[in-house]
């Protein structure tokens, strides 16, 4: 393909991603509803009408169209669409039937490999020891990205706003730098979310469903390790973008083992779960994440353009409030045993 067109077909791939995405998704909700599976309510939902998920069917759809489009200006998005159409059907598989969870996480690992160690333009390793040790971590990282979503998806509008938050701030990170094909790729995701935010937003009609939430984390991964290995952002860039996913899940997986709970089995222990469970609406829990979201994003790309000693400020300036929110939130309903 001419470059020239390589890169109008790559800056429009957003706009057909979103056009996909909100044209698949009223057909989920209408006759095309009756394939997909139904989140029926328990004692550890927070909603309370049956509700069909796999939703993300439709955001994973637009996306891979969207990579698939902008390959030919930036050829490592075909790798990222294989990694992103393996992971989706294995969990589409895994919203009907339900897989064991160490099959699951066997999956996840071995495909963050077989991205890790084939695509060439990903990550050029160091040699010695450090490229040795570098691999084996980059793979649990991008595992731990995999399943970050998926422990996260579970209100009205959380995954599809935060998705659109998160991926529009990497799309600036890409922009920043000028790398085109990262940026409308990003931008694709964000867009796509958007779409299916219109029919996820408290009341949700449509939830995501692994298909959606188990790729979108192998997204956000990976996109951010490209930028990272590429030298356009520090390695905390896509950490703070994604910061309450990272934070949420990481502590509250750390204290389910430390307190010897089954940290595959459902549970409502997260803060986001606390939150509505202590008298917050699924609408005020989704808009103080996406302003706790936006913020991090925001503190992110400014710290981008700044010297050290000022970057050094706004990450403390953005810890100590993250830190103070969540103490909050720990005062206001801690999380029990068993919950």
């Amino acid at each position: 393909m001419n470059p020239v067109l390589a890169q109008w077909v790559a800056v429009l791939s957003p706009l057909l991603a979103f056009a996909i995405a909100l044209l698949l998704l009223p057909w989920l909700l209408g006759p095309g509803r009756r394939w997909m599976p139904v989140d029926h309510p328990n004692e550890r939902s927070l909603h309370h009408t049956p509700t069909p998920r796999s939703g993300g069917v439709a955001v994973i759809a637009g996306t891979l169209v969207a990579a698939l489009a902008v390959t030919p200006a930036w050829p490592i998005a075909a790798w990222i669409a294989a990694g992103t159409a393996a992971l989706a059907a294995l969990s589409l598989i895994d919203d009907f039937r339900g897989l064991p969870a160490l099959v699951r996480l066997c999956a996840h690992l071995a495909v963050a490999a077989l991205f890790l160690l084939f695509a060439p333009q990903v990550v050029h390793w160091p040699g010695g020891w450090i490229g040795v040790l570098a691999v084996p971590v980059a793979v649990l990282a991008l595992g731990w990205a995999i399943n970050l979503y998926n422990f996260m998806d579970g209100a009205d509008g959380l995954s599809g706003g935060m998705t659109a938050i998160g991926f529009s701030a990497l799309a600036a990170g890409f922009l920043r730098v000028g790398d085109t094909g990262g940026a409308a790729l990003s931008a694709a995701v964000a867009l796509s979310a958007v779409a299916f935010l219109r029919f996820n937003f408290h009341p949700a009609r449509l939830f995501m469903g692994d298909v959606g939430a188990i790729p979108l984390g192998f997204l956000a991964g990976a996109l951010g390790l490209i930028g990272f290995t590429a030298g356009y952002w520090p390695a905390w860039f896509p950490l703070l973008v994604f910061a309450p996913f990272c934070l949420d899940a990481s502590i509250t997986l750390g204290r389910r083992l430390l307190r010897g709970e089954r940290i595959w089995q459902a549970h409502r222990q997260h803060y986001f779960q606390r939150l509505v469970r202590s008298g917050w609406t699924h609408r005020r829990t989704a808009l103080a994440e996406y302003a706790a979201m936006t913020w991090g994003a925001a503190v992110a790309l400014t710290a981008l353009e700044v010297d050290r000693l000022a970057q050094g400020l706004l990450l403390a300036l953005w810890l100590a409030s993250a830190l103070a929110a969540l103490a909050w939130v720990d005062r206001r309903l801690p999380a029990r045993r068993g919950e």
